[in-house]
């Protein structure tokens, strides 16, 4: 691929990625991967949006050849707006003047653009010896597992957010907490995987730059909402959310001649005495 030049397709035409180098980037490997299922996915997306921005500039042409705007300024406000909400400006060729807009198609851009759908190059230093191209591909799409992890600190099940610090002894024992909190949630996901939606036998996938497949076993729970065993299937939210109904109460009885107070722990259900089996514990009965 020559710089500012076209895209080679011919280099994906029996394999999804290929390792190339460019002299602007000394001492690096770069994967080329293209997705198919993205492509469609970026072409779709494309020509959804082209429609509707025609259709926005329709309607203000509409407006200008009836004369209810005029002036270029109000006109270039008009289909400012439109082409930035579709941030679409670099795929029409706009013609603005007193009482007068046309707009067409820029074909020769949309086509330059439609030549990179699903195409993305990974950069990376790790020597091939340590890293083949393969797991150079699966390593960088497992960072979507980190990703879900900080979504997951902040707003799903640990919703931490917004706290604000103001020295950096604070700021450090923030980092450490969540950090801990994830790698405790890590586990947990592994444990509880028998009981959720997880995939505990996804099959190896033979082309990494591919959507990842669900094996068939995961399939069947997710279409049942059951485990293999019967038991209800959960998300890893629901079944925190269940497990938080296991309670202890304080129970307080007045007597004739004594008042008594004792502990009382709520029945647990099926699932959440097999939560504890599977973490390898038992529910408490007494606090220590």
């Amino acid at each position: 691929m020559a710089p500012d030049g076209p895209v080679q397709q011919t280099l994906f035409d029996e394999t999804n990625l290929v390792e190339i180098s460019h002299p602007d980037y000394p001492g690096e490997r770069l994967v080329a991967c293209r997705n198919p299922a993205l492509a469609d996915k970026r072409a779709h997306k494309r020509a959804e949006l082209l429609v509707a921005t025609e259709a926005s500039l329709t309607t203000i042409s509409a407006g200008v050849t009836a004369g209810r705007l005029s002036k270029a300024g109000p006109i270039g406000i008009r289909v400012g707006k439109v082409v930035t909400r579709y941030n679409m400006a670099k795929h029409f060729i706009l013609t603005i003047d007193d009482g007068q807009f046309t707009f067409t198609r820029d074909e020769e851009n949309i086509q330059a653009e439609a030549a990179f759908d699903g195409i993305y190059i990974i950069r990376t230093s790790v020597p091939a010896t340590s890293m083949d191209t393969n797991r150079v591909v699966t390593t960088y799409k497992s960072l979507a597992g980190v990703e879900r992890d900080f979504r997951s600190i902040k707003s799903i099940d640990l919703d931490l957010r917004p706290i604000h610090h103001w020295t950096d002894k604070r700021v450090r024992s923030h980092v450490f907490i969540c950090m801990l909190t994830d790698h405790l949630i890590w586990h947990l996901r592994q444990a509880w995987a028998p009981l959720t939606f997880t995939d505990e036998h996804r099959p190896d996938s033979v082309d990494p730059v591919a959507p990842a497949q669900r094996s068939a076993a995961a399939q069947l729970k997710a279409s049942t909402q059951t485990t293999p065993t019967g038991e209800a299937a959960y998300s890893f939210t629901g079944l925190l959310d269940h497990l938080a109904t296991l309670t202890r109460n304080r129970m307080h009885i007045t007597g004739q001649d004594d008042d008594i107070t004792f502990d009382l722990i709520a029945t647990p259900t099926p699932i959440q005495r097999r939560a504890f089996e599977l973490l390898g514990q038992t529910i408490p009965q007494k606090l220590k």
